[in-house]
Parts: C-alpha cells; sequence; structure tokens
C-alpha cells in the first residue's frame, strides 16, 4: 500500500496519527509531498526524528520541499536505485529516501514522476532572524531540463510534487498581509507546461497547507489518501 500525506515540517504528530488510523507496515510505503524537513537544522533534532521514522520501519519517500536542505548537500547520503529511479539515503536510517527529482518511479504498477521544491515565501524572514533557507529550494534549470525529457520520453500516471502549478494556486491559501508581487511563481508557472505535457491520472502536492481537490490536483496537508 501506498499511503500519501503533505508537509510534518518535522513533526512527528501527523505520522502516528496516520499509522494509528491505517496501520502501515514494513512493506509499505508513505509518501511525504515535501518539508518533511528532516533535514533542516543538521543537528540532534533531525537526527531524533529520523531515529522514530526508522523505528516505524515503514519506507518513506520524502519530496523534496523548501523548508529542508536538499541531500546531495550533506555528505552522509549515499545515491541507489530504488523502484526504477534514484534516490537518497543515509545507512543509520535505510527507510527514509529522498527520491531525485525527475525520476520516475514504478509504485504499485503507476509511473510516479517526482518533482520536488518551491520557492519560500518567508525567506527574507528567516534570513533576517538567521534561520535556514537554502538558495537551491526550486528547481534548477538543469532538472527543469531533466524533467521536461523525462515527460517526453515516458508515459506518466502520477505526479507527486511540493507546489502545484500556476493555474491551480489556491488563493484562499495566502498568508495575510504578504505582498504577493514580491513572490517568485517561477516554478509554478514551469509546472502548467509540464502539466499540458502530461497526460497524469492524478497529481498530489503540499507546500499549500491546506487539504482540497481541484480535478486531478490533490492538495494534502495532514490528510491521507491512498494511491489507486
Amino acid at each position: 500500500m501506498v499511503y500519501i500525506t503533505g508537509d510534518i515540517h518535522g513533526s512527528i504528530g501527523p505520522i502516528y496519527e496516520l499509522f494509528e488510523k491505517f496501520h502501515p507496515t514494513a512493506d509499505d510505503i508513505i509518501v511525504l509531498l515535501g518539508d518533511a524537513a528532516l533535514n533542516y537544522t543538521g543537528m540532534l533534532r533531525d537526527h531524533i526524528i529520523k531515529q522514530e521514522f526508522r523505528d516505524l520501519k515503514t519506507t518513506f519517500f520524502c519530496i523534496h520541499g523548501n523548508h529542508e536542505n536538499r541531500p546531495q548537500n550533506i555528505c552522509s547520503y549515499h545515491e541507489k536505485q530504488w523502484h526504477g529511479g534514484r534516490v537518497m539515503y543515509e545507512e543509520n536510517y535505510p527507510n527514509i529516501l529522498f527520491p531525485l527529482d525527475g525520476d520516475i518511479f514504478d509504485l504499485e504498477g503507476k509511473q510516479c514522476l517526482v518533482i520536488g521544491g518551491a520557492y519560500s515565501v518567508d525567506k527574507f524572514y528567516r534570513l533576517r532572524n538567521r534561520q535556514k533557507w537554502w538558495p537551491d529550494e526550486q528547481p534548477s534549470p538543469s532538472i527543469k531540463e531533466y524533467v521536461e525529457k523525462q515527460v517526453k520520453s515516458y508515459h506518466i500516471d502520477v505526479v507527486f510534487s511540493h507546489t502545484c502549478p500556476y493555474k491551480y494556486i489556491p488563493t484562499e491559501a495566502f498568508l495575510p498581509g504578504l505582498d504577493q508581487s514580491t513572490v517568485d511563481n517561477s516554478t509554478e508557472q514551469w509546472l502548467d507546461i509540464i502539466e499540458e505535457m502530461t497526460d497524469y491520472k492524478a497529481w498530489y502536492l503540499g507546500h499549500w497547507h491546506i487539504n482540497k481537490r481541484i480535478d486531478k490536483m490533490h492538495f494534502l496537508m495532514h490528510d491521507v489518501e491512498i494511491l489507486k
């Protein structure tokens, strides 16, 4: 079984709730749609949360968000093949996997494309307050080129991303008082192009902190859906 849920921002509570409701096993997969924030501080706090994930045994498939460092920047991570695509993992936490953007994974017979990253609207707040922020939070030109090549070359059943195509941006989720003219929507605008290129059956994403369905677009926060 493949369970799908949204941002947890380093909180184990939503994961425990998922386990209490669905009772996933070591044979199951939990997709986290970005901002798991398991690589946020780079210090003890991260490892404590990872230890709790490891003890749950189930495989965690963590899309890259914008409130976390990319595992490619962390020396403890290694790369391996998994379900047809590439993932990053740490030997101490082998059930926590971070897929590479643009790779396609065979999950229960469905071809699932991964596209992580988004712009942080709290970027300047975090910088002013000496909190963590990473300049590679959004897809780079090389990642975009790779995703486009994949979409042109292979059939895609499902898309797992952190943010949504621009046409689906949920304006009701905008932060009050934030000047939207300062927000970089380039990733969402590019995802509009990807969506038009892709004959997908379902698209799952987090980032916006809402639970909502628009056509085949599934916005998830702490709700849980099962890949069908």
